[in-house]
């Protein structure tokens, strides 16, 4: 396999995927295929093409990697990429709505556009499209990406449960416990996308295993990332206003990295995100107690984990130094 940079091999397996892709949301009732393609941001509302970008297609550029990494052409891994991106953009509607998020890259949210109910519709429908896509790849595909999916779920409900718990005391939520959250919500697709890609492009079974643990750590890595941008990333790049994690007081793992330390600036970051403190001072007051050096820390060294992986390394530097 070439060696290209990241976002050449993002654009080469996003042209690869996305007719099957495409071909498979078509399938759906015309209604429920409209919501769905303006989640992946290929229309407006009504229809109308869109000029709004959709992502970056990492879970794509994973399976399809995966199965060169079996030494099987990129188009094998396709419909593992199907369908782990029709899995991430199903999870995508349910947590928005979760989380009651008006908008997603800069445009309103499916259930803001078309409604809660449609909205959740439209998330089952891409789940059971994702499963239908897999079907005739065989059982260990199918087995593959639903325990990708149990995780998925386990973490979304930890990550729910952690905005119950306080910001200080022996119930606080603590650095371990938000990387294992991380590992099944963020982690868990990614490792299922390089997995899956490997199975179907013929990967011995360590094979497909060395390489699910990789995107799983790439995953954390990933999350990490996000949690940085959401307090010191430029609102011009990532679509989100400064801050917006610390004004939504999201236990993110800078923030509960910096509670970690036992100083005066730590409690005082605590009594803040208690009332309504004031935002510059709580993203300084994360920065001065290692919030900041240790989740880039954690997602170094996560990364390096996710670069025993050879094939995933045109991926890894890009992914973990984007808009920092």
């Amino acid at each position: 396999m070439t060696t290209l940079a990241a976002p050449e091999v993002l654009t080469r397996c996003r042209q690869l995927v996305q007719p099957a892709l495409q071909e498979a949301v078509g399938r759906l009732h015309p209604w429920v295929s409209e919501m769905a393609a303006y989640s992946f941001g290929w229309c407006e509302v009504g229809g109308a093409p869109a000029v709004a970008s959709g992502g970056k297609g990492v879970r794509q550029a994973l399976a399809v990697l995966g199965a060169e990494a079996a030494g099987a052409p990129g188009r094998a891994g396709v419909p593992a990429a199907v369908a782990v991106e029709l899995v991430h953009v199903f999870s995508l509607l349910h947590d928005d709505i979760m989380d009651s998020d008006p908008a997603r890259r800069g445009r309103p949210t499916v259930w803001k556009a078309y409604g809660t109910g449609p909205a959740v519709l439209a998330g089952d429908a891409l789940f059971a499209l994702a499963v239908e896509t897999l079907a005739g790849a065989g059982s260990d595909a199918v087995r593959l990406l639903s325990a990708a999916l149990s995780d998925l779920v386990r973490g979304q409900a930890d990550d729910l449960l952690f905005a119950t718990r306080p910001w200080t005391g022996p119930e606080r939520v603590r650095p371990e416990e938000y990387r294992a959250m991380a590992g099944h919500k963020t982690g868990a697709l990614l490792g299922c996308a390089a997995a899956l890609g490997a199975l179907l492009g013929g990967a011995p079974p360590a094979r497909v295993a060395a390489l699910d643990r990789a995107g799983r750590h790439l995953g954390v890595a990933f999350q990490i990332v996000d949690d940085v941008l959401g307090i010191w990333g430029d609102p011009l790049v990532t679509g989100k206003p400064v801050h917006g994690d610390l004004r939504e007081r999201k236990k993110t793992f800078p923030v509960l990295a910096a509670l970690d330390s036992p100083t005066a600036a730590a409690a005082r970051l605590a009594r803040l995100l208690e009332s309504d403190g004031p935002l510059q001072e709580m993203a300084d007051l994360v920065e001065e107690c290692g919030g900041r050096s240790a989740a880039l820390a954690e997602a170094r060294r996560r990364m390096a984990l996710a670069e025993r992986a050879y094939e995933l390394r045109p991926l890894l530097d890009y992914l973990l130094r984007r808009d920092l």
